[in-house]
């Protein structure tokens, strides 16, 4: 229980990937900030569950392609929970399928917004919450949610998804560097393909799941439950001696 008492703000924290993260942190004793942008009632259900075991929790929402909302969910989550010792920045979405030709400059930026910009203007505004935790609370860490995508340039009509997550692990490591000597640890976790979230639901049609599966040494797609355990793994290690790593979720993709 490595996380009992720890304060973490988790974006996009009701649905999918978010919702298993929430819900797997808090299995720890982890206090939770949940955000949404209009999710409201799964994020209500979801803390009326966590504080029926007794683990505070609380929901917020806010645009998050918005540098100001980004920082009024930060304050609203340290407000809540007293500070920040965890922030899973797990906010993103593919938006939608186009072919490099048909991106457009509102399009690359809507993407850019949603999966980038978006978790740099949120850890800009936490930064200072997690190196307080850090020097008072024994550390501090940040868990960036990257793709497969990003490590391979992803499917059909992905190119402004995959760059941007590329992007996410860059700014991991440069991330790692610059937040080290204040204590907090910065690592990614990058998933192949996960079902049980409406984003392979709704841009990964079943015919290409079914493809990729073929491709997967392990022989099935992953969960969010996979990835929720990888993220807990990082986030319990704000004490620890790894940082700037990403730690790919996949079913052995590399292998093949």
């Amino acid at each position: 229980m490595k996380l009992k008492g720890k304060r973490a703000l988790v974006t996009a924290g009701a649905q999918g990937i978010g919702l298993a993260i929430s819900r797997a942190l808090a299995a720890e004793g982890c206090e939770l900030f949940v955000h949404y942008r209009s999710s409201r009632e799964p994020a209500e259900a979801l803390c009326a569950e966590v504080a029926g075991r007794g683990v505070r929790a609380v929901s917020g929402s806010g645009d998050l392609t918005r540098a100001d909302e980004c920082h009024r969910v930060v304050e609203a989550a340290v407000a809540a929970l007293g500070g920040i010792d965890v922030l899973i920045n797990n906010a993103g979405s593919l938006i939608a399928r186009r072919k490099f030709e048909d991106v457009d400059d509102a399009y690359w930026d809507d993407v850019m917004r949603l999966n980038l910009d978006s978790t740099r203007w949120v850890t800009a505004a936490a930064r200072p919450h997690l190196v307080e935790a850090a020097a008072t609370r024994g550390g501090a860490s940040v868990v960036n949610l990257s793709s497969l995508a990003g490590r391979h340039g992803g499917g059909p009509g992905a190119i402004a998804y995959s760059t941007a997550k590329g992007a996410m692990l860059t700014f991991t490591r440069g991330l790692a560097t610059d937040l080290g000597p204040k204590g907090v640890r910065v690592n990614a976790v990058a998933p192949g393909l996960i079902l049980g979230s409406a984003f392979h639901q709704q841009h990964t049609p079943e015919d290409m799941q079914k493809r990729i599966i073929s491709t997967i040494p392990l022989g099935r797609a992953g969960t969010t439950e996979d990835v929720a355990r990888a993220v807990v793994f990082f986030a319990g290690e704000y004490d620890g001696f790894i940082t700037g790593a990403t730690l790919d979720i996949n079913g052995g993709v590399y292998l093949m």
